[in-house]
């Protein structure tokens, strides 16, 4: 069973109450009983160091996370964006070919005019 550091951590501080609870209720000398609270304290130290580095890797990563979350946000509006701009541009090509159909009609009807007068002229 795995766990969470702080779950460890009170883990070790229960076991090693127990021991040192036990050891002063036997007749364990008091120089034994020093460093094995010495002990406890350095490994203690040790958890709480060990665990500081992982709450800044979380704390980074949570950070990454609501930066992607704002890109994505503009990444939706920059689409959105651009395909007003495609709309726009779209309409703007048939404003163009409306335009060359309607300035072209005369320019055919004079070419027209031009045949016919060419073919009545031969005659």
């Amino acid at each position: 069973m795995t766990l969470p550091t702080g779950d460890l951590t009170r883990e070790w501080k229960a076991a090693l109450h127990a021991v040192l609870t036990a050891a002063t209720r036997s007749d364990v000398p008091h120089a034994l009983l020093a460093p094995i609270e010495r002990q406890v304290e350095l490994v203690e130290e040790l958890v709480e160091r060990a665990s500081g580095p992982f709450d800044a890797v979380f704390d980074l990563l949570e950070q990454s996370g609501a930066a992607m979350r704002q890109q994505a946000a503009a990444l939706s509006e920059s689409a959105r964006a651009l395909e007003q701009t495609a709309e726009l541009m779209r309409v703007q090509a048939e404003l163009f070919e409306r335009t060359v159909h309607t300035v072209r009609q005369p320019a055919e009807m004079a070419k027209g005019v031009a045949r016919l007068g060419g073919h009545t002229r031969r005659r």
